[in-house]
């Protein structure tokens, strides 16, 4: 068990690459039958920043436990490093995405001809230099850390020798620390400088916790998935209960940073604030409820007894049904500000560029978990998890 390495199956990577195929077709198809480059911009932005947020949460899952001494964590850390494998493929894709033109298409700031009092307060921040140069520190930051972790956690596994832990824990600790300050400005200028005339201070904060449920949700599938495979034997129930813990947690988390973001603003009824959940009612009202159904009443729910964190039954159902739910609530982000009601929709473009980068991810993580040992069995940690028995 200790050496079981992850074999990544001819047959798997053949459907990772066919969803690959999917989405690259989807966006041929959308691009030829005139769906608006908008709304393919849109779609684009909102897959590569989600995806690279579930690479970013597979490393924070794995820095917190470590910093925190997490005996439990250590069973299942090679999965979130492997998560963190996407990091640099989502970042190379969402620069692709600005460079080739998709700035213009999303943000309303970058037509200067057309920049009216309240943009203008702002152009010291949103510019286009500088708006770049961001970009670049957090991928640097991002994917630099990245892969020092990745590699100090590997020559831990080789050598035993503690002092790779040490590095390891000490570059953990400035992981999560960066990655709460950039996650936040990267959410200001990614997501909300669409609606560049309208800001929430709470807006950074909503989108992480969306960020921490989604990613948490494909831990928990990939664990079970591997588990099914006949990999990671070592992962018993408490593990998967400790985890089906967290994804109830982050999802009240998210359904409260929601609602104090809501009520507040429709209290308040000031125009300029309002205007933002105006237009989300108006035209986008089914998705608006979706949302909340699926990231909030059913995980509420479903996760609220003992049992049903205990399992794959309700977990996988569970944790699916919360990865579709983000992936919708970050599109009731995105697409009023770029596309509007009377353009956007959910059809080809959306599901089949998101089936492609579905298919990437998986082909990013798979390949990542066959490049080292599933267990990290020099862990100073590693025995404690095997050990893992709860009484809660």
């Amino acid at each position: 068990m200790e050496n079981q390495k992850f074999i990544f199956p001819r047959k798997l990577a053949t459907i990772t690459l066919g969803m690959v195929g999917i989405g690259v077709l989807a966006l041929v198809v959308g691009y030829f039958t005139g769906v608006g480059s908008e709304r393919i911009a849109a779609n684009l932005l909102l897959n590569s920043y989600y995806f690279l947020s579930l690479g970013l949460i597979g490393l924070f899952l794995v820095t917190v436990h470590t910093i925190a001494e997490s005996g439990w964590h250590t069973s299942i850390q090679r999965v979130g490093e492997a998560m963190s494998a996407f990091i640099p493929v989502g970042g190379v894709l969402l620069l692709l995405l600005f460079v080739l033109g998709g700035m213009h298409l999303l943000y309303h700031w970058t037509h200067t001809d057309h920049l009216d009092a309240i943009l203008l307060k702002k152009v010291a921040y949103l510019n286009t230099p500088f708006f770049y140069g961001r970009l670049l520190v957090y991928l640097v930051l991002w994917v630099g850390l990245a892969h020092f972790i990745r590699k100090n956690s590997l020559l831990l596994d080789q050598t035993g020798d503690l002092k790779f832990y040490r590095k390891f824990r000490m570059l953990s600790a400035v992981f999560v620390v960066v990655l709460a300050i950039t996650s936040v400005t990267a959410s200001w200028d990614w997501l909300m400088s669409i609606d560049a005339h309208w800001f929430s201070t709470l807006y950074g904060w909503y989108v992480f916790s969306s960020m921490l449920a989604s990613g948490t949700a494909i831990l928990i599938l990939l664990v079970i998935a591997l588990k099914q495979m006949g990999y990671m034997t070592h992962v018993n129930q408490e593990h998967i209960h400790d985890l089906g813990k967290y994804l109830f947690g982050f999802s009240i988390f998210w359904a409260y940073l929601w609602f104090s973001q809501y009520m507040l603003i429709w209290y308040a009824n000031i125009p300029e604030e309002t205007v933002y959940f105006y237009e989300r009612h108006k035209h986008f009202s089914e998705v608006f409820y979706v949302n909340l159904i699926l990231n909030f009443v059913v995980p509420f729910f479903a996760l609220m007894t003992r049992n049903s964190k205990r399992g794959s039954l309700i977990m996988v159902p569970v944790a699916l049904i919360i990865f579709i739910g983000h992936w919708v609530d970050l599109y009731q982000l995105i697409m009023p500000g770029v596309v509007g009601g009377e353009n956007s929709g959910i059809g080809i473009p959306e599901i089949g560029i998101t089936i492609g980068y579905v298919g990437l991810f998986l082909f990013v993580v798979f390949r990542s978990l066959t490049k080292a040992p599933l267990v990290p069995k020099h862990h100073p940690f590693y025995k404690e998890s095997l050990e893992y028995h709860t009484q809660y």
